[in-house]
């Protein structure tokens, strides 16, 4: 990078600075020269004022020194007027800070800045007494603001006169602006009052509750330490930024009104650190320099990680939060205030576990927001977003964005989830602009922002999945015959949930389907999958018949093989959250995963052995069983009625228990197959049949009485429609395959299927022969 210029203005008051020596016959020009030109810039002199400098004293008093405490030349004394050493040194520091600052222009208001590198100088003295400090300088100038209310300077203000620079507003940026403060300081903390004075910070919406009691601590005389709990995402940092806000704007009590919010950088205060002690001293230092301050106040983020933060191996156990209980305590003889904020989780494992941190801390509980004042805190923030993406959200984009992810986003809480929902929304339609106009966030760009968060289909999102709840129950009989009776039970359950009629605790729903094997139970949940547009995770319990195997679907407990590896049911729902999980024959499963499903069925959530809760609130829970098909498929003698679904009771009072029965939302029981049914189910295949044959240029019939023999033969009452597939693989895949591959249809052909003494027969026609 160059070396930074000078501001013309600049030139012109350090040629003004050596020519009043001269003109006054001055030996030497040293800082009150350099300051009193200063003074007769415009610019200079009303940022001075801004920051609260008597400019009127300034030059009152410098008059006087320049008549009564500087020796004049003699009359015959033709020695040229030269710059101080102290001069030259103020000058270049500002040029090497504005140069640190990766800036292009020096200006006054640096040089003011860097005349505070020469302490003894009178110059500093006189910006002293007029009410300026060094820090006072820096703050005031960096940030455009004033004392008392501290209001920001209007950006058009500071663009009209080119004193404020684009990003920080002098010149330097904010950990420049820092490091001029204090070194520990600018180093590992960052000051969140000159922050939101920059308008770096957002303003906080709502939270009225948890702001007044934090103010209430921090005016008490001990134990004035508040920590904010709560879960990830629901705004405990923005509180403290919040509070931050109103200490600028001068709304909070006078007890508060000049305070500093330093936020530690735990991270900067720890790298680095080589040797025992380099964390302690850096920690100290921050302490001791905090403690200079009139009104502190350390904000110490994610505060559980200053457990046992600085610690090294066979040092003892000396931690950061050792080190701060005398300063938490008052004990240290400062006014030192600290605010901390953790979750809930973090709190319990680390703070608590230390009583006599615990104990120093007043706990202010941040809960998640409802949604109408998750809508009015992304009302509070639209503008912000919509000058940052240069976009346009409608409200109903905003109210969409908070209901959505109430209603899909469980991993973390509103408003953090909305807000995301909103930012992604407005990057995403940006990005697809054309840039000749300014892009409208709706609903649908939520939505379709939302659906590749949530990994489901943008469709079960949009009010389009309604119409997909209304032909749900057509569509699923179209797919699977004969069981009209159990779709009725499950398309009338799944509306219900979708209505919002359920209990929001609990997944979508938990069917236990009944009946023979081979009646369309796996299928009608393949079905429901597909027809919805959500994932299937299916599960054969009968690998889980084990005491063992219990933990392959939560993970392994501490100590045992495989406590690395995540659990299988657990890890799935987690990854996929919006799916139908069947659990294919759970009448082999092991009774410890009965007591699993319960949990899930009542609360809808399963904690694996880690502690990480998978979220079964957006799942369709589908087991099925075929405990009772030995009594549907019996025969009874006489001219007794056929066996219908519901004759299974019996053997499922047997075999699960009553708390388990209880939670279902339906059994549902699926009907043996008949004849007339078995015919439908062979026109499928059959159609399945054909599909593949065209793809090799070969057409296929079959007569009806093909057709009959089929649904006959395949029709078995113990195994369903199983049998239906080895019979069309053995009697006719296998036949067609020689021809295919050796024979007349080799390059196409017809077929047709027919029956003859009780046999399929075929009879071919070459492509050849046909044409």
């Amino acid at each position: 990078m160059s070396n930074p210029t000078l501001r013309p203005e600049l030139e012109i008051s350090l040629q003004l600075a050596v020519m009043e020596a001269v003109r006054r016959r001055h030996e030497f020009a040293g800082l009150e020269h350099l300051l009193y030109a200063l003074l007769h810039d415009t610019s200079t002199a009303e940022a001075l004022a801004r920051a609260g400098a008597d400019i009127d004293m300034l030059h009152v008093e410098l008059t006087r020194f320049f008549d009564e405490e500087i020796d004049l030349l003699s009359q015959g004394d033709d020695a040229e007027t030269a710059p101080t050493v102290a001069f030259r040194r103020v000058v270049q520091g500002a040029v090497l800070q504005v140069l640190r600052a990766g800036r292009e222009e020096v200006t006054g208001t640096h040089v003011v800045v860097a005349m505070w590198e020469e302490p003894h100088a009178f110059a500093v003295h006189l910006l002293e007494e007029s009410g300026l400090t060094r820090l006072a300088v820096v703050r005031h100038l960096a940030h455009g603001s004033s004392t008392g209310a501290r209001p920001v300077v209007a950006r058009e203000e500071s663009e009209e006169d080119g004193r404020i620079d684009e990003e920080d507003g002098w010149g330097f940026d904010d950990d420049e602006g820092s490091d001029l403060l204090d070194g520990s300081l600018g180093r590992f903390t960052v000051e969140l009052v000159a922050r939101a004075a920059a308008g770096h910070l957002d303003p906080l919406i709502g939270r009225e509750r948890e702001i007044a009691r934090s103010i209430h601590i921090l005016a008490r005389r001990r134990k004035n330490h508040p920590i904010f709990v709560g879960d990830p995402g629901v705004g405990k940092t923005a509180v403290v930024e919040g509070l931050a806000w109103k200490i600028h704007r001068g709304e909070v009590p006078a007890v508060l009104r000049d305070a500093e919010i330093f936020a530690l950088d735990m991270g900067a205060l720890l790298a680095g650190t080589r040797y025992r002690g380099d964390f302690e001293e850096r920690l100290k230092a921050v302490l001791a320099e905090l403690e200079e301050r009139p009104h502190p106040i350390l904000f110490i983020d994610e505060i559980h990680t200053i457990v046992g933060a600085g610690v090294t191996a066979g040092g003892g156990s000396l931690d950061a939060s050792n080190l701060l209980k005398p300063a938490l305590a008052g004990t240290a003889g400062g006014n030192l205030r600290f605010i901390g904020s953790t979750t809930r989780d973090e709190y319990r494992s680390h703070i608590e576990r230390d009583r006599a941190l615990a104990r120093r801390f007043q706990k202010v509980e941040v809960h998640e927001p409802s949604t109408e004042e998750t809508v009015a805190i992304l009302q509070g923030l639209r503008s912000r977003y919509e000058e940052f993406h240069g976009v346009r959200y409608t409200d109903e984009a905003i109210r969409s964005a908070v209901e959505l992810a109430a209603r899909h986003l469980h991993d973390r809480r509103l408003p953090d989830t909305a807000i995301d929902l909103l930012d992604e929304a407005g990057a995403a339609a940006k990005l697809l602009s054309d840039d000749t106009e300014t892009p409208v966030v709706g609903v649908e760009e939520v939505e379709t922002v939302l659906a590749a968060t949530a990994q489901i289909p943008a469709k079960t999102v949009s009010g389009s999945d309604r119409e997909r709840l209304r032909t749900l129950q057509e569509d699923l009989k179209s797919r699977v015959f004969g069981q009209d009776r159990a779709i009725e039970h499950l398309s009338s359950a799944i509306r219900l949930s979708r209505a919002g009629l359920r209990d929001a605790r609990k997944p979508i729903g938990a069917f236990l389907f009944t009946g023979p094997t081979g009646v369309g139970k796996t299928e009608v949940a393949r079905s429901l999958a597909e027809v919805l547009g959500i994932e299937l995770i299916r599960f054969d319990m009968s690998e889980y018949t084990e005491r063992h195997t219990v933990s392959r679907l939560i993970g392994a407990p501490p100590g045992y093989v495989g406590f690395d590896q995540a659990g299988l049911l657990t890890e799935s729902v987690i990854r996929t959250p919006h799916a139908v999980l069947l659990l294919d024959e759970i009448e082999k499963a092991h009774a410890d995963i009965f007591n699993l499903l319960l949990q899930v069925m009542d609360y809808g959530r399963l904690t694996d052995h880690k502690g990480k809760q998978a979220d079964f609130r957006n799942v369709i829970l589908i087991m099925t069983s075929n405990v009772g098909a030995e009594e549907l498929s019996r025969r009874r003698p006489g001219f007794a009625d056929r066996p219908t679904a519901e004759d299974d009771g019996h053997a499922l009072r047997d075999t699960f228990s009553p708390e388990f029965r209880n939670r279902l939302d339906a059994r549902i029981p699926f009907s043996p197959l008949s004849l007339p049914v078995m015919a439908r189910i062979v026109e499928r295949m059959l159609d399945e049949l054909r599909t593949q044959l065209s793809e090799r240029n070969v057409e296929i019939t079959f007569t009806d009485a093909a057709r009959a023999v089929l649904a006959e033969r395949g029709l078995d009452p113990l195994n369903g429609a199983r049998p239906l597939a080895r019979l069309i693989q053995d009697e006719i895949k296998r036949p067609l395959s020689e021809e295919l591959l050796f024979g007349r249809l080799e390059h196409g052909g017809r077929v047709v299927t027919d029956v003859e003494a009780g046999q399929l027969v075929f009879r071919y026609e070459s492509d050849a022969e046909v044409q």
